[in-house]
């Protein structure tokens, strides 16, 4: 789940759970073949490939799974008829949800996703229909507390290195940039000994649903958690934010 840093500790936790599962490296091979079909398979030349490839590595997927699906995105070999788009809707307590899909069958998908809002409390809707509320940036979290500086001067190095933003909540840190200024700012932070929890493109929310009860926040993390278990599912971004008692009440 993406788009707002108290939760990118939830997903990292639920990254680790699809590893054990197997699932992880089958995503992440996806977005290497549309990577490596859109831009190329020189990862120097096409920066969201060579994203990927680090978040490959990042989760031990191994180099032979990195470079046949390079070669498939390529077409040096075949199976790379996977599309990529989103499916848009409400979840409970109105949060909105784009559902970012990689798939070979779109009709078997659209079905599987359809159901899965509608049993879980939600209710997909058309193209556009949530969009609107959310824009492609830069996403770095990193813990206060792995932090080797004060956060307020990491705050101003993150401005200086060419961030659009940088938030904190519940001791995450949130930079976001410009997509087109991400690769240079995390790795002028890097440069700086910054190691990130998370670092992606990702859908923003500009703006943000307060669930304000623990029975709604329930059924949207469980929800949520649904749509990230799917296969065909690569990331599910979403406007809600939980207050810290509410949190507190939430059996996840």
């Amino acid at each position: 789940m993406s788009g707002h840093s108290k939760w990118a500790n939830i997903k990292h936790k639920k990254a680790r759970t699809d590893e054990k599962k197997g699932k992880i490296f089958t995503k992440v091979a996806k977005e290497i073949i549309i990577a490596a079909r859109e831009g190329g398979g020189d990862p120097e030349g096409n920066a969201r490939l060579k994203a990927v490839i680090q978040k490959a590595k990042s989760v031990n997927m191994p180099n032979e799974n990195i470079v046949r699906a390079i070669k498939r995105g390529t077409g040096e070999i075949g199976g790379s008829n996977i599309e990529e788009f989103a499916y848009e809707g409400y979840g409970p307590g109105g949060v909105a949800l784009m559902v970012a899909i990689m798939t070979d069958n779109r009709n078997r998908t659209a079905a599987d996703i359809r159901h899965l809002f509608s049993k879980y409390g939600g209710n997909m809707g058309e193209a556009g229909c949530v969009s609107w509320m959310f824009k492609k940036k830069g996403l770095m979290t990193v813990s206060r507390e792995e932090l080797a500086m004060d956060a307020e001067d990491f705050m101003l190095l993150a401005i200086e290195a060419g961030a659009e933003d940088v938030r904190e909540d519940s001791g995450v840190l949130e930079v976001i940039t410009a997509p087109e200024d991400f690769e240079a700012v995390k790795e002028n932070l890097e440069k700086e000994g910054i190691r990130f929890d998370s670092a992606e493109l990702s859908m923003v929310p500009e703006n943000s649903v307060e669930v304000n009860d623990a029975e709604t926040a329930r059924k949207v993390l469980k929800l949520v958690d649904i749509l990230e278990d799917h296969d065909d599912v690569q990331e599910v971004y979403a406007n809600f934010s939980i207050p810290d008692d509410i949190m507190e009440k939430v059996q996840l």
